[in-house]
């Protein structure tokens, strides 16, 4: 239970921390930033590595845990727990925030650019592959720990979230999108539930062509 409870709170910070700065951007009048929004979405992704990356491997993500399985990194039992920790702990992570800021316009929900979500769409597909090919690429087995993968991967999630986030809102993960549209609006939800995981799982068949046969085999 431990490594599902270390999702459940690595979720819970990364959802804390990621969609509050979008919400104290708003209500301060933008002192955060955009550039702001996307290094506090990096870095927590780089802290969490380091706090948790070898007790559960650090996926806070359900389209991370999904590509593992299809990679075969990780055993398939343990998806359906690892994703229901995640979830738990983004919802729990929103409906904190949810509270504390009653007056907020914005949960930190994801949304297409004018409604565009053929544009979003494929956005999140691209970014979530290119952070699964980093991911794969980086870690150990079912872990992402160790110095290089905090940094590498951290550094994706924030250049990602800074240059795409004004279109899509740069998810990149299923929790991270559920768990606002719940206090918010669910109206484009579908699109970052469905391009974030055939993006993360495109992204095992990338890792194949390029490194040893057996990459992608149960370690």
């Amino acid at each position: 239970m431990r490594k599902y409870w270390a999702e459940f709170l690595g979720t819970y910070i990364l959802v804390f921390v990621g969609c509050g700065a979008i919400i104290i951007n708003d209500i301060s009048g933008g002192a955060v930033s955009h550039l702001g929004i996307g290094l506090c979405f990096g870095l927590v992704i780089m802290t969490m590595i380091y706090a948790i990356g070898d007790i559960s491997g650090a996926h806070i993500n359900p389209a991370v845990s999904i590509a593992f399985a299809v990679a075969k990194r990780l055993e398939a039992k343990e998806v359906l727990p690892y994703i229901s920790f995640q979830i738990a702990g983004a919802i729990l992570a929103s409906a904190t925030l949810f509270y504390m800021f009653p007056e907020a316009i914005t949960m930190g929900e994801t949304m297409p650019l004018k409604n565009n979500w053929v544009q979003s769409f494929i956005l999140e597909l691209i970014l979530t592959f290119i952070l699964m090919f980093v991911i794969l690429n980086v870690s150990t087995g079912a872990k992402e720990k160790g110095i290089t993968a905090a940094l590498a991967i951290g550094g994706v999630v924030a250049f990602e979230a800074t240059f795409a986030g004004p279109i899509s809102g740069a998810s990149m993960n299923p929790a991270r999108s559920i768990a606002p549209a719940l206090f918010g609006d669910m109206s484009f939800l579908w699109i970052y539930l469905v391009s974030t995981t055939l993006g993360a799982t495109l992204a095992v068949f990338s890792c194949k062509l390029i490194q040893e046969k057996d990459c992608c085999k149960d370690c």
